[in-house]
């Protein structure tokens, strides 16, 4: 299942949003949006979790977490 995660703290790593939700199952992918020019996270990335029903059990965990400042969204991707 492949999630999207929006409002990232912009000093966020890919390590981080992986050990976010390493908690939840098996990750097959981790991926951080980066600004090109810059190099900095824009705030948003996606994870695709092994197992469904660990994806949703993520959703239903972190989606509204705020960390630091921000204060995530987390849904399916479409």
């Amino acid at each position: 299942m492949k999630l999207r995660i929006m409002d990232l703290p912009r000093d966020y790593s890919e390590n981080d949003l992986a050990k976010l939700f390493k908690q939840f199952g098996n990750i097959r992918d981790c991926t951080l949006v980066m600004d090109k020019e810059s190099g900095k996270s824009k705030g948003f990335g996606f994870i695709e979790m092994a197992v469904d029903h660990e994806g949703e059990e993520a959703i239903q965990a972190l989606n509204g977490t705020k960390i630091g400042k921000s204060k995530i969204r987390v849904k399916a991707a479409d």
